[in-house]
């Protein structure tokens, strides 16, 4: 099969494939053709100079038009202007959730080779550009030239922490919805491709005799598709899987599969009566209908609040950038004249989208209710089929419910020096921009899915239950119950059908897989229809421990004498050294993690998220890369499980831990609300030790704040639970602990006393060391004292 790719001009310096990073860039598609005049547009913007900070570009897209596909290509050619590495990070997870900018910086700093183990823990400050690992990764890129292309970026709120302040580097975001509050940039929007660009794409995939002896057939079915590659690859891969289909009913098949689900989402709308209009009230009235009525996710609370952004040319295959207006604010009397002409009929049929920055100006309910009738009517008479190659991008609209950012003060004198003026996030974060039921996308899904043998459709269904939604054949094996070699085979079938992404291979060179996050509800959905909770529950069990053995495994690999590991596991499964095993922890290390939090999270999992968590933190710390991030976020998820179960014992010792975390990265004051916390607990349990190092825990906390009145106190609380306990060690460590809080209140005389106290039990320990020790300690009070000090 021909692939042929868009051409571009190689960029400067070093060959591509000697900078750091590119690895970690996903795979792609192997087949890219078309956008060459958005490829342009990146191009000059990235040749624009900036002042006091790095350039932004911006890739905005509806999910289903290759923005992360065009964001990559464009990535790889730039690459080599960029001798300091390439970073990449994933700001959603394909269910919708958000990454906290914090987290995507701890991860971009790795990524880096900084140093992470001096990045205070979260919990120190809000969740912003303050917080301390966002501050220590721009920190780390002062002088350096690093490319960072962040993928599926919700808001601006998680992008402007991480921007860096270094014009040096170049900072490449991809996003559903417009980065409302990021002043100065002019956002490549993707619509669908352009007619010559489709007809290669579905040419190369299906076969260009099959496309060339009917191009009618051909055009009629890239019209039926939007022209957008997503759903193009997929119906390009159902034609492939039926030979004997022409692809005039391919086009035909679609039209009905979107019409037929066009008629469902209007039975469920009229079954929920005058709710719809409550739920739809807040939609703008500008937003895009594509075939079958793409306008957003109608009726659906998640669909509140968003609005049809941008719409390139459909024809001519660019994607013209639209400057955002600087300082613009959503709701401001110019973007709502923008939200009403969004959608401009072309003499071509085909609509084009503006951006909205917001619902300010825009109609009311039943405005949006006269909007989403028109669009019908023009469904019904066929007209408007172009619509989602327009490409508009659904985007959170303002106003007093708005969950996007918003645009702040007035900036400052000088806003290229201070990123507080260029960047004004807002509070709440965007809602995930959906895919109706009546895309093209979802059709041309559907109808694949419908011709899956049952073996791949049910390992497709499952994949939603894997961590990320990310799974390699052992953990997909675990997720159905089959050997790892059938799961491979199984993995790379539905690949080849597009319903997968490749992810970059794991360290030892094991294939990867990904859920696309536009099809994830829709496989939810049919996992919800189609598998009894007895069959879900039991996946997941089976992923639980699967991923426990390979851990413990890991472990008795990096630390023999630990103890024995688990019984082997089978030979595609095994882990063979403990380098393999090192690799294998770190390199799975954030898809472990999640799959303890989702377990914990639904809270019927507990035995088994328990031996997680207890593996993972037991095996982390060998590789010797363990972050503290991660341990207290291991923490976190016992304390939960403790605290649900009504465990206080364990809830102490994880506050302990927790505060142990905490006071090495120098949180004093958070580790002082751990100690104190797990006090409580210890006393509910009647736990004299836990008590104990509570209590000496919050003790050197308040010591370090400089609080000595109250550190002597606690000392002294502690001291006598370890003298009610016989714990004469620890009793002469707490007395000479009280003597230190003593002279820093210049209560000399006190001091004394409890040195020699501690001396006197030292002594009856026959603890040589110790004695020597205070005895310093002691003689250096006594010459201050001389001294007149």
């Amino acid at each position: 099969m021909a692939r042929k790719t868009a051409t571009m001009e190689a960029g400067p310096g070093a060959p591509a494939e000697r900078v750091p990073g590119l690895d970690r860039l996903p795979a792609g598609p192997a087949l890219f053709v078309g956008r060459r005049a958005e490829l342009a547009a990146l191009r000059a913007a990235a040749g624009r100079p900036a002042e006091g900070r790095s350039p932004v570009l911006v890739v905005a897209g509806r999910p289903g038009s290759g923005r992360t596909a065009l964001a990559v290509r464009f990535a790889v050619t730039v690459a080599p202007g960029y001798p300091d590495g390439v970073l990449f990070a994933r700001l959603s997870a394909p269910d919708g959730g958000r990454v906290p900018p914090a987290r995507a910086a701890r991860r971009l700093l790795e990524q880096l080779g900084a140093d992470t183990a001096g990045v205070p823990l979260p919990g120190a400050v809000e969740d912003g550009r303050d917080e301390p690992a966002c501050v220590a990764l721009r920190e780390a890129l002062a002088g350096r030239r690093v490319l960072l292309l962040l993928d599926d970026v919700r808001d601006a709120g998680q992008l402007w922490p991480l921007l860096a302040d270094e014009p040096g580097c170049l900072v490449l975001a991809t996003t559903a919805g417009p980065l409302t509050g990021i002043e100065d940039i002019d956002p490549v929007i993707l619509g669908g491709l352009d007619r010559s660009a489709a007809g290669e794409l579905l040419g190369d995939l299906v076969g260009g005799t099959r496309i060339g002896c009917d191009p009618v057939g051909g055009a009629d079915l890239a019209e039926a598709c939007a022209s957008r590659p997503a759903a193009l690859r997929l119906m390009a891969g159902w034609l492939r899987g039926s030979p004997e289909l022409a692809v005039t009913d391919a086009a035909q098949e679609l039209v009905r599969a979107v019409a037929e689900a066009d008629a469902r989402e209007t039975a469920r709308e009229t079954a929920r009566g005058g709710a719809r209009g409550d739920v739809r009230g807040g939609a703008p009235a500008g937003t895009n209908a594509g075939p079958g009525g793409g306008d957003g996710q109608r009726g659906s609370p998640g669909a509140a609040g968003t609005a049809g952004v941008a719409g390139g040319p459909e024809k001519g295959g660019g994607a013209k950038p639209q400057k955002q207006p600087k300082g613009a604010k959503p709701g401001q009397p110019g973007q709502a004249a923008q939200s009403s002409q969004a959608a401009q009929p072309r003499s071509d049929g085909v609509e084009r989208q503006g951006r909205a920055g917001g619902a300010g100006g825009a109609g009311g309910p039943g405005e949006a209710e006269g909007a989403d009738r028109g669009r019908r009517a023009e469904r019904k008479r066929g007209e408007g089929r172009s619509g989602p190659a327009a490409g508009p991008t659904a985007g959170p609209a303002a106003g007093p419910a708005a969950s996007g950012p918003v645009a702040g003060p007035a900036a400052p004198a000088d806003p290229a020096r201070d990123p507080a003026a260029w960047v004004k996030p807002g509070p709440e974060p965007a809602e995930p921009v959906p895919v109706p039921d009546n895309d093209p996308l979802i059709g041309a899904f559907t109808l694949t899915y419908a011709t899956l043998p049952a073996a791949q459709a049910r390992m497709l269904r499952a994949l939603t239950l894997a961590p990320a939604q990310c799974a390699d054949p052992r953990t997909a094996s675990a997720l159905v119950g089959c050997p790892a070699p059938e799961a491979a085979v199984t993995l790379a079938a539905l690949a080849e059908r597009e319903l997968l992404t490749e992810e970059p291979p794991a360290a030892d060179g094991t294939a990867r897989y990904r859920v696309p996050g536009r099809l994830y509800p829709r496989l939810v959905r049919l996992r919800e229809q189609e598998d009894r909770p007895a069959e879900t529950e039991l996946a997941r069990a089976r992923l639980l421990e699967r991923l426990v053995r390979l851990t413990e495994s890991a472990r008795a690999l990096l630390d023999p004498a630990g103890g024995s590991g688990p019984d082997p596991l089978p030979g595609p499964l095994r882990l063979t050294s403990a380098a393999h095993a090192r690799q294998w922890l770190l390199g799975e290390r954030d898809l472990l993690l999640g799959a303890v939090a989702d377990a914990i999270g639904q809270g019927d999992l507990d035995g088994s998220a328990g031996r997680l968590v207890t593996a993972l933190l037991r095996a982390l710390p060998l590789t010797g890369a363990a972050a503290p991030a991660d341990l207290h976020q291991l923490h976190e998820l016992v304390l939960t499980v403790a605290e649900r179960h009504g465990r206080p014992r364990r809830a102490s010792a994880a506050l302990l831990n927790l505060g142990d975390l905490q006071a090495a990265a120098g949180g004093w004051e958070q580790a002082a609300g751990h100690y104190r916390a797990a006090l409580e607990h210890a006393r509910a349990a009647d736990d004299e030790a836990l008590c104990a190092r509570a209590l000496e825990g919050a003790a050197g906390c308040h010591r370090a704040l400089g609080d000595a009145v109250r550190a002597a106190d606690w000392y002294g609380r502690a001291l006598g639970v370890r003298q009610s306990m016989g714990d004469q060690a620890a009793e002469a460590r707490l007395l000479a602990r009280v003597a230190e809080a003593h002279t820093a209140q210049r209560r000399f005389e006190e001091a004394e006393r409890e040195y020699r106290a501690s001396l006197s039990v030292l002594r009856r320990l026959g603890d040589e060391q110790g004695r020597e020790a205070v005895g310093a300690a002691l003689a250096e009070l006594r010459e201050r004292l001389v001294a007149g000090w």
